[in-house]
């Protein structure tokens, strides 16, 4: 398997082995991770059976001035902007992503603020026959699941796990 990490983060696959398949043909990406794997899949020209996309960042339908806040916000201060970001990827569950953070880079945040998910392409992706699975937290702080599963769900098999959080995990 092919696994993209989310923003910040890294070696984080094994918090998701619960909705991993392991397989060479499988391609899996968790919140900016998740474009980056439907970015590799959408270029490749190997066969790929399946895309799984673990709370993919989506940030498509936020005014362009919640956008320059949050580039400001990590530009002034990256360490508070880190702690409070990670806070609302384990919300609503305690767990603690110490082991796994990499803080990530002004560029990167801006690519995943300003990713546009295109229908055109998760078409072309899902006719080549490469089944797409979108995995939501109810509860999610990071991106707006109401949003998200209503861009999702006509397209993609898309699950909304109650009681948990951008991480699919819940309270504890």
């Amino acid at each position: 398997m092919h696994y993209f990490s989310g923003f910040s983060l890294q070696k984080e696959k094994e918090l998701f082995h619960d909705y991993l398949i392991e397989s060479e043909t499988c391609v899996a990406g968790f919140s900016y991770g998740a474009q980056q794997a439907f970015e590799y899949v959408y270029h490749s020209s190997v066969r790929i059976d399946r895309l799984i996309l673990l709370s993919p960042a989506f940030f498509q339908t936020q005014k362009k001035s919640f956008i320059r806040t949050q580039l400001r916000y990590f530009d002034t201060n990256k360490s508070t902007y880190i702690k409070t970001f990670l806070n609302n990827v384990t919300y609503p569950s305690s767990f603690d992503l110490d082991a796994y953070v990499d803080i990530g880079t002004v560029d990167e945040l801006e690519k995943l603020l300003t990713y546009i998910w295109d229908i055109e392409k998760i078409q072309e992706v899902l006719n080549r026959g490469t089944t797409i699975e979108v995995f939501l937290g109810e509860e999610d702080k990071i991106v707006h699941t109401k949003d998200t599963l209503s861009f999702f769900k006509p397209l993609v098999p898309t699950y909304n796990i109650k009681n948990a959080g951008h991480l699919l995990k819940g309270h504890r």
